[in-house]
Formats: structure tokens, sequence, C-alpha cells
């Protein structure tokens, strides 16, 4: 049996950054030290992943790990900011080291494909939970918030919807193979980093679709006021969504599913090429799905579903914030 300290060093311990990263003193001690770039503020967010409600029993590991940071760092893409520095605080119901070795591989290998460091954390004994903490900078003037988004903006989302909740549909059905693409999209999400960098400055709001896009439409016109005119026979879908669960069940995911993880900003229509030429660079497309009006509420379409994930409804229904 290891103990916390044992499993720091063997699973958590990365290699020592070199002087880029900004920390000057990391995993091992009471606190982190870190350099902050000049002239950049930091971003900060927080998410907590917890077995049964974000993430299915029996999901590999090494998926696990990589959701775990992955959603936390969408927060980060939201706003336009380039990711630096990370902290986990594990809790584990059992000392497994070969869950743990797949787990931090998960982890540790989105860590460096994104130029995250992981600085601290703590590991303790309990229901499996993951909370993760990022941290990252971004120009004062280009920080992307909820707040700024106007009547007659176009509202526009990056990638493809409704694939979050597909592959929780595939998971359920039995489908364990990450190789499916809707599966992948739910287990193994990608947060937009390079995307959200790329629309600072040109995008008036945005966030990332974490509850569904409904819902986080709801988001900004709280933020934003007014209201939104969406166009249900743009929203693109995921691949293999409509062979999966219908045109029209398709259509009430990309809505209301969640777990998706797609950028939606608002957009002065004088920008949107722009906003299309800097993400044709990354191969991702930007869908025009409506506009922001001066009358309150969304019009546009109808749900049958509620509108976005709920953490206090069934455990293991989907969803993160």
């Amino acid at each position: 049996m290891h103990s916390e300290f044992e499993l720091i060093a063997r699973h958590f311990t990365p290699a020592t950054p070199g002087p880029e990263s900004g920390v000057v003193l990391g995993v091992g001690d009471d606190c982190a030290l870190l350099a902050p770039t000049p002239g950049r503020r930091l971003a900060v967010s927080v998410d907590t992943s917890v077995l049964g409600v974000h993430f299915p029993p029996g999901a590999p590991p090494a998926a696990v790990g990589h959701r775990a940071l992955a959603v936390s760092l969408s927060d980060l893409a939201a706003m336009g900011a380039r990711p630096r520095w990370c902290f986990m605080a594990l809790t584990l119901e059992e000392n497994d080291d070969a869950w743990l070795e797949s787990f931090s591989r998960g982890f540790l290998a989105l860590c460096e494909e994104t130029g995250t460091s992981l600085t601290g954390g703590d590991i303790t004994r309990g229901q499996l939970a993951i909370g993760v903490t990022v941290m990252g900078e971004v120009s004062p003037e280009a920080a992307i918030s909820r707040s700024g988004g106007r009547p007659g903006d176009l509202l526009a989302v990056t990638g493809a919807l409704g694939g979050g909740a597909g592959g929780l549909a595939a998971w359920q059905a039995g489908e364990r193979d990450l190789a499916h693409p809707l599966l992948r999209r739910y287990l193994a999400p990608q947060p937009r980093l390079a995307a959200g960098q790329a629309l600072a400055g040109l995008a008036t709001a945005g966030l990332d679709i974490s509850d569904g896009l409904l819902a986080d439409l709801g988001h900004i016109l709280e933020q934003s006021g007014g209201g939104a005119h969406l166009e249900p026979d743009a929203l693109p879908m995921a691949e293999g969504l409509v062979e999966a669960l219908g045109e029209e069940g398709a259509r009430q995911a990309a809505l209301t599913g969640g777990d998706d993880y797609e950028l939606l900003v608002c957009l002065p229509p004088e920008h949107l090429e722009a906003a299309r030429s800097c993400l044709a660079g990354l191969s991702l497309p930007l869908t025009v799905v409506g506009r922001l009006t001066d009358t309150a509420g969304v019009s546009g379409v109808t749900t049958t579903q509620r509108t976005g994930w709920q953490h206090f409804h069934a455990a293991g229904q989907g969803g993160t914030s």
C-alpha cells in the first residue's frame, strides 16, 4: 500500500519544467511558485468530475484522466486564454496502481499536448472524484467574457454539436470502442484552446458548450441582455449522430445534450470572415447558427427535453460546467 506522497511521486511528478514554463517551484512543496507573464491577466477555473455523474463506471482510466483536464481547459479556451498551469485534487476509493498509471498517462499526455504544467495537488480517500484547477494567461484587451454580446451579433459555433450526448447514448447501449466517433467525443473531448485564442479580439462574447447549446446560450443572454434567434437547420451535427439518434433526436442532442466543449461565440457580422479564416488554419469549421436580438427569449427552436445539463438530476446523465 503506497502512501499519498508515494503515489504523487510515482504518478504525478513530471520532469523538472524548464524556465519557459513559469514554474519557479512545483510539485513537492507546500505551495507552487509561479511567474506569470508581465502584462497578462490570469484566467483561473476549477471543475470537479465525479464518478457516475460526469463519467460512467468502467470508463477507461486514461480517458477519465484526459477528460478531467480537458473540461477545465475548455473554460480557458472560452476566455481566449493560453493554458499555463494546473492543480489536481484526486479522491480515490482504493489504491489501484494499474488504474493510477493509466489515469495519469491520460492526464499528463494532455498536459504535454497543451503546454500545461501540473504544479501541485492532493490525493485522499473517498468516492472517486477529480478536482482540477487550471490557470492561463490572456491579454487584458482580448479576454472573451459572457457579457459583451449585442443585438445584431451573429451566433456561431466551432466544430459540431451533439457528440457528447450521442456518445453517452452509445456507452449506455454497450459501445466500448473509443474509436467510435461519438464515444470519443464524450469520453475524450478536445478543448478548443487554439480556436479560443484565435477568436480573442474578434468575438464580443462567448463560452464553451458544456451544458447544451440552449442552456449555455441562456448564460450569455443573462450577462449580455436581449434575446436570440436560432436556425435549427443550420446546427452542425457530430459525425454519426443522425444515424445513431435519427434526425429529430440528433437535433435535440445538439440543442440540449451538453458535453460538447465546442465554443459558442457572438460575432459582429463584419468579423465573420476574419474569424472563419483564423479557424480555417486549424481545420475547424465555424458555423453561424443564429443571431442576438433585442427581444428577450430564444426564438426559432422547440425542444421536447429540458434545456441543458443540471448537476442535481440523476447521476450518469453527462455534463460538466
